[in-house]
């Protein structure tokens, strides 16, 4: 890490007279603020990685009746490769919040701007322990998978469970979301949709709850659904893994526990617990492959009354 040329990159910082974001800076101070990590695997483990995934695809597609395929880019990456692949869906999301940026100090904004965009890549770099990335607000339809390795075995050692069986049940979980996203070719551009929809009336200074309540609904959807479906098509034992890795989402010193509520990421545990709580309500009363029904069309994504009363959802969608 060199923390002086991190601050310099922010301090520096250049949002071309707008107030905007210089995301140049914004690459520089992340990477310059986070430890790579080490990305020396073995043999074994690059087999390991590869036999994961692959498991793991046939596995979901089975028990979760789903036909999808996995996408052409998986990676084991650092956490300097994890900014440099995160940044661009950061830069194209934003965009539309930028373009509208009108400020009396834009010099004093665009440094502010850029000094928070880093430290959310940053946090977030040292955090994620892999990610399904459908490139949202993209040119195409290229979706890519990732696995943090040095986060994960960092991870492994904290919750103090078995490395290679940890992995896996990551693997399960990221190629769930590929199952979901393939089993629906309409979620990226739904999801963009409602994206687009907040992040414009944001931009203009107003917000709207509604486009912010589907937006929230459908992810919950996505993260209920893959943490109900790696659970039930895990080929090992994963009370332990699942019960410690709650609590790792849970806990934290306080300075993360602050960043995770600045991040939203309060927001994200309770849509994986909640959306979890309903798919195995679902899987319970009528199969694994029932809950699939979800991704057969935009009308079957549960309401926010749904996701209290499972119930409700299967009668209108598997009278």
């Amino acid at each position: 890490m060199d923390l002086q040329r991190s601050v310099r990159a922010v301090a520096t910082a250049s949002g071309d007279g707008s107030g905007g974001i210089d995301w140049e800076a914004v690459v520089t101070a992340a990477r310059s603020a986070t430890d790579a990590g080490a990305l020396e695997l073995t043999d074994v483990e690059r087999a390991g990685y590869a036999a994961d995934v692959g498991d793991a695809r046939d596995r979901l597609r089975s028990v979760g009746g789903l036909d999808f395929d996995l996408p052409a880019t998986v990676e084991v990456q650092n956490r300097h490769h994890w900014i440099d692949a995160n940044v661009a869906t950061f830069r194209r999301v934003m965009q539309p919040v930028e373009s509208e940026v009108n400020v009396a100090f834009p010099a004093a904004v665009s440094v502010f701007n850029t000094g928070s965009m880093a430290a959310v890549l940053s946090f977030l770099a040292s955090h994620v322990l892999g990610q399904y990335d459908p490139l949202l607000l993209a040119d195409g339809d290229d979706h890519e998978l990732y696995f943090v390795h040095p986060n994960i075995v960092d991870a492994a050692a904290e919750l103090e469970v078995d490395y290679p069986r940890f992995r896996r049940w990551i693997a399960f979980h990221e190629v769930a979301h590929a199952a979901e996203f393939g089993a629906a070719p309409w979620l990226s551009s739904h999801l963009e949709a409602r994206m687009e929809e907040a992040l414009e009336t944001l931009s203009q200074g107003g917000f709207d709850r509604t486009a912010f309540r589907d937006l929230d609904a459908t992810m919950t959807a996505v993260e209920g659904y893959a943490e109900m479906l790696m659970d039930r098509a895990f080929d090992e034992e994963y009370t332990d893994l699942r019960r410690k890795l709650d609590a790792r989402r849970r806990g934290g010193g306080p300075l993360t526990r602050i960043a995770r509520r600045l991040l939203g990421l309060g927001m994200k545990r309770r849509q994986y617990e909640r959306g979890a709580n309903f798919f195995g309500v679902v899987a319970d009363r009528r199969g694994v492959a029932a809950a699939a029904a979800v991704w057969d069309a935009p009308v079957n994504l549960p309401t926010d009354d749904e996701f209290d009363d499972p119930a409700r959802w299967l009668a209108r969608v598997d009278p």
